[in-house]
């Protein structure tokens, strides 16, 4: 079952063609990676899918619903939501309230019940903190909790980064570069969050340059050049497609 179309997206920004009639499919509980060169729209692609930019043209479909040109809190509210290549973490927050805050949106309590502490707000702040540690412990952070994130290794900010997207409860997770700066082990790890992630039901769709990271927990890739998807397919045809190879020549990306 396909959970998200792509429909000839297309994105200019004055002359600059950042995307050109992409066009692609998404499957529920599957691993979707976007590679290309840099400047070849994959955040552009990203924006679109959730709301930040708005496209020229094209549609964007999640299961039965057009999310196109929505804005960001009604993508995430139908259950999309993205972690960014440049982290963007509460810093003066502990790990554990990061998480809290992208719960928000799934409360019910109004302004009066919040500050009057009433019971229903406390009983929904209650089970936030619940579910927040356990996003915290998807992800390795539980011990963690109380840390100010501004603490947090870098490596640690990253998967905080993960659990934050978890906390919204989001079907499909979209990741934008999650190994960025990873060391091997590090990298490592990520990818085992990810196929955990996979394994509970979630869709991730992930920018990714590290090739390892790329052909090692993708079953589809979508291949961007220039704003126009150039390929797409199993690691073991983007690997041997000569439009990709082109595309990298000389970058010894599959090496």
């Amino acid at each position: 079952m396909y959970l998200l179309e792509v429909r000839e997206l297309t994105k200019h920004f004055g002359g600059i063609r950042a995307l050109e009639e992409v066009s692609f499919k998404v499957k529920e509980d599957s691993i979707t990676s976007i590679i290309g060169p840099n400047g070849a729209g994959k955040t552009t692609l990203f924006n679109c899918l959730t709301g930040l930019t708005k496209p020229t043209k094209g549609m964007v479909r999640l299961s039965d619903t057009n999310i196109t040109g929505m804005a960001p809190h009604g993508i995430v509210s139908l259950g999309i939501a993205r972690t960014f290549q440049n982290i963007r973490l509460f810093k003066d927050m502990t790990v554990l309230e990061n998480v809290m805050v992208s719960q928000h949106q799934r409360m019910h309590s109004g302004l009066f019940k919040i500050l009057a502490r009433h019971g229903d707000f406390l009983s929904e702040e209650d089970n936030a903190r619940r579910r927040a540690l356990e996003y915290l412990g998807l992800v390795g952070l539980e011990s963690s909790a109380d840390i100010t994130s501004f603490n947090l290794p870098y490596g640690d900010q990253r998967r905080l980064e993960i659990a934050r997207a978890l906390a919204t409860e989001s079907t499909i997770l979209l990741l934008d570069e999650p190994t960025a700066g990873m060391n091997p082990q590090e990298t490592s790890e990520i990818m085992e969050i990810i196929r955990k992630l996979q394994k509970l039901g979630k869709t991730v769709i992930l920018i990714e340059h590290d090739m390892k990271v790329v052909m090692g927990i993708s079953e589809t890739i979508v291949v961007l050049d220039h704003g126009v998807k150039i390929a797409e397919g199993t690691p073991e045809m983007i690997k041997s497609d000569p439009l990709v190879i082109e595309a990298y020549l000389g970058r010894g990306i599959f090496a």
